[in-house]
C-alpha cells in the first residue's frame, strides 16, 4: 500500500509541476499583450514591468517555474491584470 500512496505522491507532484510551466507562457503572453496596448503606466512602472517580464521568461527558461510564474505576478500587478 505505501507504494501505491509512493507512486500517486510522484504523479501529483510531476503533473502539478507540468501545470505551473504551462502557466508561465499564458502570463508572458497576457503581459505582452498588455503591453501592445500601450498602458498608462509612468517610464518607472514600464521599465519594472519590461524587468519583470524578461525575468519571468529567464525563470521559465531556467525550468524556474514557480519564481517564473511570482515574478511575473508582480508584473501583472503592475499592469492591473
Amino acid at each position: 500500500m505505501s507504494l501505491r500512496r509512493t507512486i500517486v505522491a510522484a504523479l501529483l507532484i510531476a503533473t502539478s509541476s507540468v501545470a505551473i510551466a504551462g502557466h508561465c507562457p499564458m502570463d508572458m503572453k497576457q503581459i505582452d499583450d498588455a503591453l501592445a496596448a500601450h498602458p498608462a503606466l509612468s517610464a518607472e512602472q514600464l521599465a519594472e514591468v519590461k524587468k519583470y517580464r524578461a525575468e519571468g521568461e529567464a525563470l521559465h527558461k531556467a525550468g524556474k517555474h514557480q519564481e517564473s510564474v511570482d515574478t511575473l505576478a508582480k508584473a501583472k500587478a503592475i499592469l492591473k491584470i
